[in-house]
């Protein structure tokens, strides 16, 4: 399939740009999209619990009062659960809610969503937007131009000028394509790709 590639201030560039259907032209699979999505956001998760059983807590390696005379329980730790300030007996503690998904399956619906969003028009392939200099102004502008408010930029290799000059710019954000992810890309209302982005990514997605 052939598309348009546009310039930064949204004009055309006159420029095709070559995509393979089998990624840029697939299917869209409900279900698949919405198991890869969950599975992002799963792993992203991070536990906050932390409670400490009998062999975490400090101390307690000497027993604390001898066997037998005493009149009291025997007692081999203060650690022990029943003490005051020892070891919890079921303690709570961080969990993984990392979900198994398959490598063919997270690309499978990579390229659901980036047919899906080409083909409804919120995915625009641009030659570059790269700026000159640090300064939001000039991301901002052209993002005036081309009458987007809400949108991830994706290039191949961002300059740290794009980085910097987007980063002020509310619901406006920069990734490489290490960076992106299933979420980003269906959390934004547009998606501003670069022609060598979209290059790469038909490669990466194989």
């Amino acid at each position: 399939m052939q598309v348009s590639v546009l310039k930064s201030d949204g004009a055309d560039s006159g420029k095709k740009l070559d995509l393979a259907d089998a990624t840029f032209d697939a299917g869209y699979n409900e279900e698949l999209v919405h198991q890869v999505v969950t599975a992002y956001m799963a792993g992203a998760r991070s536990g906050t619990r932390a409670q400490k059983n009998r062999s975490a807590v400090a101390g307690g390696g000497t027993k604390p009062f001898r066997q037998k005379g005493t009149g009291r329980a025997r007692a081999g730790t203060i650690r022990s659960p029943i003490w005051r300030g020892g070891g919890k007996i079921f303690p709570a503690c961080n969990t993984s809610f990392e979900q198994k998904l398959n490598k063919k399956m997270y690309k499978a619906g990579m390229r659901s969503i980036v047919s899906e969003l080409l083909r409804s028009g919120r995915m625009t392939i641009v030659d570059s937007m790269d700026v000159s200099e640090i300064k939001t102004k000039a991301v901002a502008v052209q993002l005036q131009a081309m009458g987007k408010t809400d949108v991830l930029i994706v290039s191949e290799t961002p300059s740290e000028a794009l980085i910097l000059s987007a980063r002020n710019i509310r619901n406006v954000e920069v990734v490489d394509l290490t960076g992106l992810n299933p979420y980003s890309l269906l959390q934004h209302s547009d998606i501003i790709m670069t022609a060598d982005a979209a290059s790469k990514l038909e490669e990466v997605l194989v």
